[in-house]
């Protein structure tokens, strides 16, 4: 069993950075001219409610997927118990810390995403409502309510 636990070339995930982009998540607000992860529909964005969560969500599972990661090597020095190996999870537990704060900022985020979707949704089905309130729904025909024998 290798000391580092094997996982010692994991590089640090940079929780919440729209892939590639170097840009925080903000689920909902806009990002830049590049119309990344944040580009929600209420910002004016192209990306529409599902791209936001899915891509959210995508991101959150990567964060998930490098601290189970971290945890295995955390084990593994800890099983070790070599100098190296427990100065080292110091650095991984907080680097675990550090994701863990990050998803939750991430769930917050599409919470609110989600929460303004719904509002914006509800706001223009009344909007669409009241305007249908005029007349009738369809054309009534020319011998409705009349008696024909």
């Amino acid at each position: 069993m290798e000391e580092d636990g094997g996982a010692g070339s994991v590089e640090p995930f940079v929780a919440g950075a729209c892939a590639g982009s170097g840009e925080p998540f903000v689920a909902g607000a806009g990002s830049g001219s590049k119309g990344g992860a944040g580009a929600g529909s209420s910002a004016g964005g192209g990306a529409k409610l599902p791209e936001v969560l899915q891509r959210g969500f995508g991101e959150v599972k990567g964060i998930l997927e490098h601290n189970r990661a971290l945890i295995q090597e955390i084990g593994q020095n800890e099983e070790a118990r070599g100098p190296d190996g427990l100065t080292r999870n110091a650095a991984l537990i907080g680097e675990l810390n550090t994701n863990i704060a990050r998803v939750v900022d991430m769930y917050g985020h599409l919470s609110g995403a989600f929460a303004r979707a719904v509002a914006a949704k509800k706001a223009a089905d009344a909007a669409a409502a009241a305007g249908d309130k005029g007349g009738p729904k369809r054309p009534r025909s020319a011998g409705a309510g009349s008696s024909s024998q």
